[in-house]
């Protein structure tokens, strides 16, 4: 209809002593005006505004949620009546609300699936005819360098839509802030803000980004990130059984192997490049497959240069692991190897990451924190909402002792690190207040593995005693009758609804 006026009123300014061919122009420049408004139009009425409220767990007092916040940030719709958006922005919800462009009423929304790894999720709308009027865009592909890309969002600051402009400067595989993962990302130099977060990165009405986190640098620049079209599909594809799978991991490490000396060490040949396996996890895909100081030389048809990248374009170099990660899980990953100098060939398949191969779990989110409280002292595992409960500059603010643990392999006799956070002043535990932080290697001589065995050591122990010690051989001794015959009190006094945290002991 708008077009339609347009183009009459451009016949009346024709009509009658315009020469035709310049009416023809006319008519020509005005429709193809009118269509591109209207394409323009439909982009903004498919970004919506996003309202959430927030209530994270407290990892220092694991059986309480931090006070809710308010926040708020951006996302467009797609195919299915779904909304795309940063998995940041609704994390940890309770409540979730969605508000179209230019309409004040706000509408409750529900999260469908979510990928933390990746800092995406699909939301939707389950009010009669809120889709009816919206277009859903479709995902493009990943723009040239130097390309001119159009940011959408709903940034702090102001209530209305907000567009800018920027370049695609770089892509490559980044450490994505929400969670960690180290996937593919582009990098443009239009100005990001709070808010602007899950908003579409367009190009000729496509989405072929995410405005997402900047990584977790956390430095102070005019740059912004998003999550690029291969990321994007592989997550909704992910999504289509409802089953949040992730990406795979083949269960190895790698270094670069740059240097000439380690390449003739482990049988290269001069023209040959890779990455030498450093770590085999047992129960990985890669147990059995590779052995440690193989050196990994191709991923399917990706030829892995001695700085572990790979070549996807012609202009376009990106760390090997996005070959892995572009697949799903049961599909098969062919990989060229070299064991002292002999070329050998294995498919593996594509499974689960495991929980974590690192003594230190990434950072979880929509849980609930596990603890336990044994004669005053809280015990918990670490992970890394633990650690960032430190603040923003946790890297520096954390316990020395805590953060080497993340450099550390788990293993079967040793998968999670348990620590003494804090206790809680009582007779039970009178000569150790003032202790915390401090990591438990052993109870009453026997190795901890992980939380739950931890756990169930102090929930069956027999002994009269029982013995904390670090591996540096300090020790607390709770004496275990006292520490049964005081829990209730502690609890009371320390306003704590139970001992441990409801999925210990659950059957």
């Amino acid at each position: 209809m708008i077009l339609l006026r347009k183009s009459f009123r451009a016949l009346v300014f024709c009509w009658p002593k315009r020469p035709i061919a310049l009416c023809s122009l006319i008519l020509i420049l005005t429709s193809t005006a009118g269509a591109q408004t209207d394409a323009l139009n439909e982009i903004e009425d498919s970004v919506v505004k996003i309202y959430t409220t927030q209530a994270a767990p407290d990892y220092f007092t694991p059986w309480r949620l931090l006070n809710p916040r308010q926040t708020s940030g951006s996302g467009s719709v797609i195919s299915g009546n779904r909304i795309l958006t940063n998995a940041h922005v609704v994390a940890n919800a309770s409540y979730v609300q969605v508000q179209k462009h230019n309409d004040p009423q706000r509408y409750q929304a529900r999260v469908v699936f979510v990928s933390h790894e990746s800092d995406l999720a699909i939301i939707t709308v389950n009010e009669p005819g809120f889709f009816s009027d919206l277009t859903a865009l479709t995902i493009g592909n990943l723009p040239d360098p130097l390309q001119e890309v159009s940011v959408y969002g709903y940034p702090i600051g102001g209530k209305t839509l907000s567009i800018t402009k920027g370049i695609l400067s770089r892509v490559e595989q980044q450490i994505y802030a929400h969670a960690g993962a180290y996937l593919l990302a582009g990098q443009i130099d239009a100005a990001i803000n709070p808010g602007n977060s899950g908003g579409p990165v367009i190009v000729d009405q496509q989405i072929v980004g995410v405005v997402m986190q900047a990584n977790s640098g956390g430095r102070a620049e005019n740059l912004g990130y998003f999550v690029p079209p291969s990321v994007i599909r592989h997550v909704l594809q992910d999504s289509e059984d409802g089953i949040q799978n992730g990406f795979p991991d083949l269960g190895f490490r790698t270094q670069a192997l740059d240097s000439p000396s380690a390449k003739a060490a482990y049988g290269l040949r001069k023209n040959q490049n890779g990455v030498l396996v450093i770590k085999v996890f047992d129960g990985s895909p890669a147990e059995g497959v590779f052995e440690e100081n193989d050196v990994i030389l191709k991923i399917d048809d990706y030829d892995i240069a001695e700085d572990g990248t790979i070549k996807l374009s012609e202009d376009l170099l990106t760390d090997y692991k996005h070959a892995i990660d572009m697949h799903h899980i049961g599909e098969e990953i062919l990989v060229t190897f070299s064991r002292a100098g002999i070329e050998q060939k294995a498919q593996l398949i594509a499974q689960k990451s495991l929980e974590s191969y690192s003594l230190v779990r990434g950072e979880q989110f929509d849980q609930i924190p596990q603890y336990y409280i044994y004669g005053g002292i809280l015990f918990v595992p670490l992970n890394m909402n633990l650690i960032k409960r430190w603040g923003s500059d946790w890297a520096r603010s954390a316990p020395v002792n805590l953060l080497k643990s993340r450099n550390e392999w788990s293993s079967p006799d040793r998968r999670e690190i348990v620590v003494a956070l804090q206790v809680l002043a009582a007779d039970v535990n009178l000569g150790y207040h003032d202790w915390r932080n401090w990591v438990v290697d052993f109870v009453n001589g026997k190795q901890v593995i992980d939380f739950e065995q931890f756990s169930n050591l102090l929930q069956e122990n027999t002994e009269e005693n029982v013995v904390f010690e670090n591996q540096n051989g300090y020790q607390i001794v709770i004496n275990h009758q006292d520490a049964i015959a005081s829990e209730q009190d502690i609890l009371t006094q320390y306003r704590i609804p139970a001992a441990h945290s409801g999925d210990l002991f659950s059957e």
